[in-house]
């Protein structure tokens, strides 16, 4: 007999309440509701990065583990909870609003996939890429007939293999470029394969989960799927025949440098919705069109670059924590009890992470890969994250995993990505593989005719030319194999979770700058390093060091023992205004030259840019410089001299070689001298001396001193020099006292001179500190010193005039 009984359905939640006042609890009403949502859901997942970060995990498992944890599996527990902060009521709009937040991430994550690379996939990655998606693929398959004969019964086969087989065969890319900048390893060889194999693996994943979801729809007939996969691809087809013209009419009138406007950002934003509205319309969810045309827009220039600064930050920080929360609100691990469901889920953790791993690594040491280099690609080929997540709600949503199967595969992808950073960090050490000899760690050395490797790094193009131009006076003559240089770009690591912004930089890291793809915006380092190759074929090879200001130094360090150069050449932390007096650019970049200075693995130069040769590359017929180099004594004004030398090669430089020497009659209380039994000094200067009566560009003067004015003085005299080359720390106690307040000590004490308002001139300078193994006594302790702020500095320059 049937029931009379009628169910009474609650209404829906009105958007915003009448206030506490009026006797509206903020709870039922929707807006309220969400911002506490919100609210919780950011505080606890920042809490929980905040306490993994120790164990360097990316910001996407504290993500994960919040969702987790805000759902029935711990605090859902309690039904007061659950029923007052996440009702079924409030799902829908937290639902709409996670997936609104999580279509723009998609369509960050298409921006992070250049086409053009994926073309240029080398066999090797695309080898390792293919064995990390069909092993893992066909276990996935393998799995999900134990899955369908135990806890998923009833579940349509078809769409089911697929879905377990696409979930165990992801890599996430976004988390992989995240955990690789973080360990440092997005520049080396094994950070460009994973990167070239996850982003391969990514096409193929959203391919086969397209095919997953088309075969997964509601319609009884074979057709239906058919007719949405056709639909879909003709889709597809249609953005890459129309939108790739219009998205560069766009980006070539966004010129680098100039701020993009509001109308095109607005028109790619609204173009991403209406494209994941026909795809919603066709059967293949909405996600799908934001990721194409995402993968769609110029990556190059500033229209690229613009998309991600305004989308990223509210995408990534706000809404994308609610869909983690929407998926934890579907994972309740207490489904997951007895022997048989621990065992299912040991299982999937078990053929998910030898699938991947033992594909990879097979087909690493076919390709001639080191054994533990292909273990570590094996480990970061198996990093899952928020594309696992997506493509397991999905699958949720379309019915095709149960809440068991569901709770099963997230903690999976959980434990793979949690383990990947601890298990790469023990068995990968860069330094132990790279055991090479590293001969000439100096410029000043007894094969005068051996390769000059130069590692230069800079902040901007405000620093281009005074360093090409530098380059330009230090290539010499008949040195075998010439100069070389290592041109890196310092760039901070943010917490922007996106990855476009380091891998796009470092794609192309140790590749010539001339073999890049070049377009009309090409970027203005690549274009003035490419024309001083060509003018003076001098080999330039690009790197980036995309890291936290707090360990910038150990990328710049690391890189130059790998590229065994002879000296780092290190922009200033401060850049000259139209007045003549110095500005601070970023105090982070001062530190950043400290810890070089202690920990570099050769002689290291911090250059002071006062516009060397001027705002443009100087041709080397063209060139007409003065060099002085002063010398009192010790491996660093050694180490400076001997640069000079090397300058004074080139045909039109000339060499002001200034010795000073410490009068008999000088003050005794000032001018104790650091005597000792070393005559490294005098032998040095011997063979100078013999050069120097060999070579007509050099002009060698010793001048006697009695106080720190004459010194003060005799630099004077060459003031109108174009550059002053100078020791960091000359053994030379008379020194110390020529400037006294040391507002920059990693100048050294006559660098500090040379900066000062006082001492007026146009000369660049270029301090020069000289490998020893170990920094020790004044060259150490003066890193050690507490400084005067940079802010402080210059407000006393402002005074003082």
């Amino acid at each position: 007999m049937a029931s009379n009984a009628t169910v009474k359905c609650l209404p829906p939640m009105k958007a915003t309440s009448n206030g506490v006042f009026q006797g509206d609890d903020p709870l039922h009403f929707a807006l309220p509701l969400l911002i506490i949502q919100i609210c919780i859901v950011l505080a606890l997942t920042r809490i929980l990065a905040f306490l993994l970060r120790p164990l360097r995990q990316p910001r996407v498992i504290a993500e994960i583990v919040g969702g987790v944890l805000l759902g029935p599996s711990a605090l859902g527990r309690n039904q007061k909870y659950l029923n007052a902060i996440f009702p079924p009521r409030s799902l829908t709009v937290l639902d709409t609003l996670a997936n609104l937040g999580l279509l723009f991430f998609l369509f960050l994550v298409g921006l992070e996939l250049d086409p053009k690379s994926l073309r240029q996939t080398g066999k090797k990655a695309l080898s390792i890429a293919l064995a990390g998606i069909s092993l893992p693929f066909g276990l996935g398959v393998g799995t999900s007939f134990v899955l369908r004969a135990t806890i998923s019964q009833g579940v349509s086969q078809g769409p089911f293999l697929i879905f377990m087989g696409v979930a165990l065969s992801i890599t996430a890319f976004p988390v992989l470029a995240r955990i690789l900048a973080e360990l440092k390893l997005l520049t080396t060889n094994v950070g460009r394969i994973a990167m070239s194999a996850a982003a391969v693996n990514d096409v193929a994943a959203w391919i086969l989960l397209a095919l997953a979801v088309a075969l997964s729809g509601t319609g009884h007939s074979p057709l239906v799927s058919l007719w949405v996969f056709l639909c879909g691809f003709g889709f597809i087809l249609l953005c890459i025949i129309v939108f790739p013209f219009v998205f560069k009419w766009i980006a070539r009138r966004c010129p680098e440098g100039e701020t993009v406007d509001e109308i095109y950002i607005c028109a790619t934003l609204g173009a991403v919705l209406a494209a994941g509205f026909v795809t919603d319309l066709i059967g293949i969810h909405a996600l799908f069109g934001a990721f194409v045309m995402g993968v769609l827009v110029p990556k190059e220039g500033a229209f690229a670059g613009a998309l991600v600064e305004k989308v990223e930050d509210i995408v990534s920080g706000l809404f994308l924590p609610l869909y983690f929360v929407s998926s934890g609100l579907k994972t309740n691990v207490a489904t997951i009890h007895g022997a048989q469901s621990w065992g299912l889920l040991v299982l999937v953790i078990c053929t998910a992470c030898f699938g991947k791993i033992f594909g990879t690594v097979v087909v690493s040491l076919c390709c001639k890969v080191r054994f533990r280099e292909a273990l570590t690609l094996g480990f970061l080929m198996n990093t899952k994250g928020l594309v696992e997540l997506i493509v397991l709600n999905i699958g949720k949503d379309r019915g095709v995993l149960n809440d068991q199967t569901f709770a099963i595969m997230v903690l999976m992808a959980l434990f793979t990505t949690f383990i990947t950073t601890p298990v790469v960090v023990a068995i990968y050490k860069p330094a132990e593989l790279a055991k090479l000899e590293y001969k000439y760690r100096t410029i000043q050395r007894k094969e005068s005719d051996t390769q000059l490797r130069m590692f230069i790094c800079f902040h901007s193009t405000r620093n281009i030319p005074t360093l090409i131009n530098l380059m330009e006076a230090s290539r010499g003559t008949g040195k075998k194999g010439g100069l070389r240089i290592y041109a890196m770009h310092l760039m901070e690591l943010s917490e922007r979770s996106s990855a476009i912004l380091m891998v796009h930089k470092a794609r192309n890291n140790g590749l010539p700058f001339w073999q890049k793809v070049q377009n009309s915006d090409a970027n203005q380092v690549v274009v003035a390093f490419d024309a001083f190759h060509h003018l003076s074929q001098v080999s330039i090879r690009p790197t980036t060091a995309i890291s936290p200001f707090s360990s910038m130094h150990e990328d710049i360090c690391t890189s130059a023992e790998r590229k065994m150069a002879a000296i780092i050449i290190l922009p200033f932390h401060k850049h000259q205004r139209v007045d003549g007096h110095f500005e601070t650019t970023r105090a982070d970049f001062r530190h950043v030259n400290r810890r070089v200075l202690e920990h570099a693995p050769c002689s290291v130069g911090i250059l002071v840019d006062r516009g060397l040769g001027g705002p443009s590359h100087v041709s080397a017929s063209n060139v007409n410089y003065t060099v002085t180099a002063l010398f009192f004594g010790g491996h660093d004004d050694r180490e400076a001299l001997s640069y000079g030398a090397l300058m004074a090669e080139h045909t039109g430089i000339r060499l002001n070689a200034v010795r000073f020497i410490v009068g008999s009659k000088a003050i005794p209380d000032s001018v104790t001298l650091d005597v000792n039994e070393d005559t490294s000094d005098e032998e040095f200067l011997a063979e100078f001396k013999q050069r120097v009566s060999e070579d007509g560009s050099i002009k060698y003067e010793e001048v006697v001193v009695g106080n720190d004015g004459d010194i003060v003085g005799t630099i004077f005299k060459y003031n109108r020099s174009n550059l002053f080359i100078i020791g960091r720390m000359p053994e030379c106690r008379l020194v110390a006292a020529v400037n006294k307040k040391s507002e920059c000590p990693e100048l050294g004490p006559v660098g500090n001179l040379l900066i000062s308002p006082q001492f007026k001139t146009i000369a660049s300078v270029l301090v020069v500190q000289q490998y020893r193994g170990q920094l020790m006594g004044d060259s150490l302790a003066s890193l050690k010193e507490e400084h005067t702020s940079d802010t402080e500095a210059e407000e006393a320059a402002k005074d003082s005039h």
